[in-house]
Order: C-alpha cells, then structure tokens, then sequence
C-alpha cells in the first residue's frame, strides 16, 4: 500500500492561511461578478444583464438604465437602448430621464430635512401658513377659488398633502370644472393627489423666498454629487438627455422641464437616484428619526388598484397581503419576509419608471425607462434580478391587460 507522505507541522499554518486567503478571494470575485437577491440567492451580472436585454426588447422598451443597491452600496448598473433616433445615441450611465412621480419622493426627503432643522411644520395648517388666502396668489388665482370656499380647507395640513389623504384629485385639470376640490373628510383616505405635493412646494416657496429647483439643488443634488439630476431642465445636459417613446418606439418628445414640480418635473439618472437612495438609507441626508417620520404608515390601503377604473371598487388582495400603506412621499410595503419596504413609481408620456428599497437589507432596484412600454418589463425584472415578488402588481398596474386599460382611459 502506498503511503501518504506527511506534510510537515510547521507548514500546515501558513497552508492553512493560504487556503484561507485564496477562498476569501474567490468569495470576493463570486460576490463582485453577482448580485444577492432579497432572498439571499444570487444571479451573476452576466445573466442579469442578458436577461435584462432580452426583457427590454421583447416589451419594445426604447431605452432604460436600471441599478441595485446592497447593503447601501451600487452592486450592479446597466444602460440599455438608445436616448436618442436620428442619429441614433445610446443611453448610457450618464444620460438624464424625466423620472416623473418618483420626484414626489425626492421632494419628500427634502421636506423632512426642513421638519428636522424646525423650519417647516407638518401639522401646522397649509391655510394657517400662508400670509393670505391660497386663491389670492397669482398661481391659485383660478384653480384654487373652490377650494378655499370648503370649511374642511382649513384643517388641511402638509402631512395630508405629502400622504395623498386631503381628499383632492389628482389636478384640477381633471376636474369637470377644472378648479380644485375636496371630495372628502381630509385626512381620513387614500386618494392620490399630484396638486397636493404642489401646495406643499408653493408653501415652501412662499416661507423660503425661492423656486424650489434652486432650494433643492443646494440641499440634496450638489451635497450628494447628483450632477445629472434638476428639478427643472438645465443647459448641462442638453448633450446627454433621452427622448421619449410611445409604445410602437415613436418619438413623443423632448426631455425639458419647465417650471419646477413636486409632483413630476425631476429630471435624473438611475445612477443619481442610487446615490439618493444609499444616502437616505445611511442617515446621510435626514437623521433617523426623520426618516421613521417619513415611513411611518400614514394611511392603511386597501384599494384594488391605485388609480380606480371604476367607482366604488372592492377592496384588493395584494393590499392586506403586503400590508400596503402610504408615508410621506412614498408607498410603504409593511409585511414582506425581509421587512419593510418603501417604493414609488413615475408614470408620465414617455417615461416609465419604478424604484423600491427594502430598509433592513439597505437593498434597492431603481428603473428608468424613456418608453410607454416601460411597464411590461417591471415585474420579471424585479422578481428576476432582485428577488422582489412583494410589489402589488395588480394595484400599480403593472399586469398586461391592466396597462392596456390604462391606457384606453388616459
């Protein structure tokens, strides 16, 4: 029989720590070249961007950038597609979207910076705050004379505006008569409202003496290195901005923003919105406590689908499965394995896009799309790259035939 020759006792520490070393390195490499799901599994940066490519192409999306976060930290960003047709120009991490309604969030974080430094309140009344009636202001001249005739006016408080429960519609434009109005007891539902988060903007704008593009720039974009996100337009990205598509890959328009909106005007990058998120994530931009502030469940929803198709719907599944609620600024996910989560989508003509982040994990996937078709391709790739099978598919919309739906009743 053959014997093994021994090997030496002196040297089995120094092989030891070498073998150490050498699967530290091959943990480092597998880790670098992988992104870790919520659930703890993992899809190499290859697969995901092959898988990406090929979900993006069958939905018809034009161009996209899409990031994850771990643990606080960008692991993973890919551009697909073009920004731009004739000449054709390729969306890369450089480029600036219109990010739409995720700018509610943005502008949210920003507001709870001026709570905290005790120069806004959130529960002082908006009517209280102003130095004269709302419908006075040159802005409010026509849409807010309604408005300000209604009692329950008076009780309507910024944390109302920011958690889309002051009972006003979307905007006034959608109203018969096109003024604003008060459809029920403020503060008691959950009704989404664009014109809520423009209030709480003008109210700033009035106590500050500025546009809010300027008052943001120098609190959040500038501080975080956030070169390719405006709350308006600006000259510096006129070289890398993206067009937008409707859903046979048509030019729609422009990407040029004007004036300033909390409700939507942001411009942004997937890359800029990670570095948003890590820094809200970090108590880098507000305190903890502020953010327990601004993910606290403000209202509980249990509404089938976030924009009703129809009066008087049933309650929805999804909703008591997830724990569906609404902060200030963000949607919440309440009961998920992996703790709470906080989202926004931002829907617009030509701009689709969706983020989400689950706080204990510090993990994020944020997705910008200059496309109508953006929507078709959330869902397998936030359950494929990222784990996420908690989104309420069917209250966002994100289901085939509830897109279609949508958009016959735009």
């Amino acid at each position: 029989m053959q014997l093994v020759e021994q090997i030496p006792i002196a040297c089995v520490k120094p092989v030891v720590k070498i073998a150490v070393a050498l699967l530290g390195l091959a943990c480092l490499h597998a880790e670098q070249n992988s992104i870790r799901k919520l659930d703890g599994t993992t899809i190499t940066k290859a697969a995901a961007e092959s898988f990406a490519s090929k979900t993006l192409a069958a939905a018809k999306v034009t161009g996209a950038q899409i990031a994850v976060l771990d643990r606080g930290r960008l692991v993973w960003y890919y551009s697909y597609g073009v920004r731009h047709k004739d000449p054709v120009l390729p969306m890369d991490r450089e480029t600036t979207l219109w990010a739409a309604s995720i700018t509610k969030s943005v502008f949210a974080t920003y507001v709870m910076q001026l709570v905290e430094r005790g120069e806004f309140s959130l529960d002082t009344p908006v009517a209280q705050q102003l130095r004269q009636p709302l419908d006075t202001f040159k802005s409010y001249l026509e849409t807010a004379t309604e408005l300000v005739k209604d009692p329950a006016w008076l009780t309507v408080t910024p944390r109302m505006l920011l958690s889309h429960t002051s009972s006003l519609a979307n905007f006034s434009f959608l109203e018969p008569d096109k003024k604003m109005h008060l459809h029920a007891q403020p503060g008691k539902a959950y009704r989404y409202s664009g014109d809520g988060l423009n209030i709480v903007q003008f109210l700033i704008e009035q106590k500050k003496g500025r546009p809010l593009d300027q008052l943001m720039e120098e609190a959040i974009f500038n501080p975080l290195g956030m070169s390719r996100t405006g709350m308006i337009y600006r000259k510096e990205f006129e070289a890398n901005v993206a067009d937008r598509f409707n859903e046979n890959e048509i030019f729609l328009s422009q990407t040029r923003r004007f004036p300033a909106r909390a409700s939507g005007n942001m411009t942004s990058s997937a890359e800029d919105l990670a570095r948003f998120a890590s820094a809200l994530l970090t108590n880098k931009i507000i305190q903890p406590k502020s953010r327990k502030v601004m993910l606290k469940p403000q209202v509980q929803i249990r509404t089938l689908h976030q924009f009703a198709f129809a009066e008087n719907e049933p309650e929805g599944e999804e909703a008591a499965r997830v724990g569906l609620a609404y902060g200030l600024g963000w949607g919440l996910l309440t009961k998920t394995p992996y703790g709470p989560a906080f989202f926004k989508e931002g829907h617009g003509d030509g701009a689709q896009n969706y983020m989400i982040c689950f706080e204990h994990r510090k993990a994020c996937m944020i997705l910008l799309t200059n496309s109508e078709n953006g929507e078709f391709a959330f869902r397998p790739l936030l359950e494929t790259i990222f784990g996420n099978t908690f989104t309420p598919w069917e209250w966002e919309g994100y289901a085939p035939a509830l897109i279609e739906a949508a958009r016959k009743n735009r």
